[in-house]
């Protein structure tokens, strides 16, 4: 057993050094367990949001920052600016840091080729589109994933994105339909009550998706006596985001990177409040968001979406890590989450965001190191 041990280590370490970059396609699948694994280490990420106007200075401080305290990995939203991504990458990987593509998906709030196409826009069950009437919040504007157009406008981002030098993965995010139902913590602030399917937030009935539907079932789902148990219905829009989430695995590999998403807190929960189950996606590691207080849920709740995601991932090659809400989390707080996700079969732990962390929570993060 010692000798299998030490080969191991070996193995580990010769992995920690090899080049990702110049690694073929084929190579793809050891990759994964390069970036992800240490021999020692549960891995520690942190979501942070780029603004060019800031200099090269402050952000090598600030990534010199979570590095001296444990971070491992930065996701770094720079929406969908590749050149932003390529100046800021090298000085995270300076500081000892992987680098993560971060780029909102579906959900295109702004994008000013997206808003040249008004047809390109998720539909709801009144025929509403969030091109112009937004579920939630003004930043609410999905792209269909069924209409040709808009999916090849979206993976054309992602093989842009995942092209930048130096980026270990291509990092989706509102990889999903608008919420079906709110996290049960976030309805009073809208003043709401969802105890069914309500229409307004029921995607996508547009045309794209209706015609392919129809195609595939010989029915239409607007004629449905209920579409929230008209399986085939359901079934029909998993795939199409299921859909956009292997090509994109095959373009991010094609490009020698792996490829992450962030996704709700375990598959049939996401399943029935976003139209995503992920557990049956092509990819390489999952961040399930399990944020607590949004489902006014106690810490120990985060070790049971844990170990939920773990359970029904097990038998594939994905990773799970584990996505904590660090804002209104005492130091105390934060170490029982930590401990919640490693006890529970998570790899790792992300922190929603890099800018909320404090100096007493960053403590906390750097102690693990020490274990």
């Amino acid at each position: 057993m010692r000798l299998k041990h030490l080969f191991m280590m070996l193995v580990a370490i010769i992995a920690t050094t090899s080049c990702i970059d110049n690694m073929h396609p084929k190579e793809n699948k050891k990759k994964a367990e390069e970036v992800t694994e240490t021999a020692t280490d549960f891995k520690f990420w942190t979501w942070m949001t780029a603004d060019a106007s800031r200099t090269d200075e402050s952000y090598t401080t600030e990534f010199k920052k979570y590095s001296d305290n444990g971070i491992d990995a930065v996701l770094i939203n720079t929406n969908a600016d590749a050149d932003l991504l390529g100046r800021l990458t090298p000085l995270a990987v300076n500081e000892g840091l992987e680098v993560h593509a971060w780029m909102f998906t579906m959900n295109r709030p702004g994008d000013s080729i997206a808003m040249q196409h008004p047809e390109w826009y998720v539909v709801n069950r009144n025929g509403e589109s969030s091109f112009e009437t937004r579920p939630y919040v003004d930043y609410y504007q999905f792209l269909c994933p069924t209409r040709k157009e808009s999916r090849e406008h979206v993976l054309g981002l992602i093989d842009k994105m995942s092209k930048v030098e130096g980026v270990t993965s291509f990092h989706l995010d509102y990889i999903r339909f608008p919420d079906v139902f709110l996290p049960i913590g976030l309805l009073p602030k809208y003043d709401l009550v969802q105890d069914e399917e309500l229409a307004e937030y029921d995607f996508c009935y547009c045309d794209a998706c209706i015609a392919k539907f129809e195609e595939e079932h010989h029915k239409n789902p607007l004629e449905s006596h209920n579409t929230a148990i008209d399986m085939e219905w359901k079934q029909f829009r998993l795939n199409q985001i299921k859909a956009v989430v292997d090509d994109a695995y095959k373009i991010v590999h094609e490009n020698g990177k792996l490829l992450t998403g962030a996704v709700f807190p375990y598959p049939e929960m996401a399943d029935h409040m976003v139209r995503q189950r992920w557990d049956k996606w092509n990819i390489d590691v999952v961040l399930p968001m399990i944020y607590n207080n949004f489902y006014n849920e106690e810490i120990d709740w985060i070790g049971f979406a844990t170990r939920q995601g773990v359970k029904d991932l097990e038998g594939s090659d994905t990773e799970l890590h584990t996505g904590i809400y660090v804002p209104e989390m005492s130091p105390e707080q934060l170490k029982e989450a930590i401990n919640q996700a490693k006890d529970n079969g998570a790899k790792g732990a992300a922190f929603f965001d890099g800018n909320a962390l404090t100096d007493e929570q960053l403590a906390v993060i750097k102690s693990f190191k020490s274990e």
